[in-house]
């Protein structure tokens, strides 16, 4: 009975022990958890912190207007018009100048030299050379087409474009195609800002 009784508390012994442990290492995993967190993630870089290169082009320009309405081309009558091909390929040349397309036409009159081509030589009047200035570069035109515009209740007026083969219906203040800025809207035509070269255009009203 003796023996029988020591071995009991051995073993109440090593349980007890194995218990402290099992909790010792939860107490361990629990502090180390809330105190320490879970492992850093690298955050996205913001969009305003991101170098110029890496953000897009369209970003540049002040595109924070309203975007234009898209239209579908669905009602566009596709038929082919022979009358008016056949009007087209009947009008003949009328110029007054030389015609480029005809070898009988006359040669081009080639006026003379004023002035030698070096220093020093003579021509027909002393001319004083002047450095010749680059020219600015132009802005390209404006790709849209302004055929048509309706009114609303308030009296403002809708501009109608077509820009490829998309057509758009544009107020003052909106931009087409992320690009084009609609500015004064007139029954004869319609002030557009590329953004991309903060040029100013007015486009004329187009019937064709």
């Amino acid at each position: 009975m003796v023996l029988q009784k020591g071995t009991e508390d051995k073993k109440r012994v090593y349980q007890l022990i194995v218990v402290g442990v099992l909790l010792i290492g939860a107490i361990v995993y629990f502090l180390n958890y809330t105190y320490g967190g879970p492992p850093a993630t690298s955050a996205p870089m913001p969009v305003a912190a991101r170098p110029a290169a890496l953000q897009p082009a369209a970003a540049a320009a002040n595109t924070s207007a309203p975007e234009a309405q898209k239209l579908s081309n669905a009602g566009i009558d596709p038929a082919l018009h022979l009358d008016k091909l056949a009007a087209s390929e009947a009008v003949e040349y009328l110029g007054t100048g030389r015609n480029i397309f005809s070898a009988e036409s006359a040669q081009p009159r080639i006026e003379a030299p004023v002035a030698g081509a070096r220093p020093g030589q003579s021509g027909k009047a002393a001319v004083n050379a002047t450095p010749l200035v680059p020219e600015k570069p132009k802005p390209p035109a404006i790709d849209l087409k302004y055929f048509g515009y309706t009114q609303a209740k308030n009296k403002s007026l809708q501009a109608f474009f077509v820009h490829g083969e998309d057509i758009f219906v544009a107020r003052t203040g909106e931009i087409i195609d992320h690009r084009y800025k609609v500015g004064v809207i007139l029954p004869t035509g319609v002030e557009v800002t590329d953004l991309g070269y903060n040029n100013t255009q007015k486009l004329p009203l187009t019937t064709n």
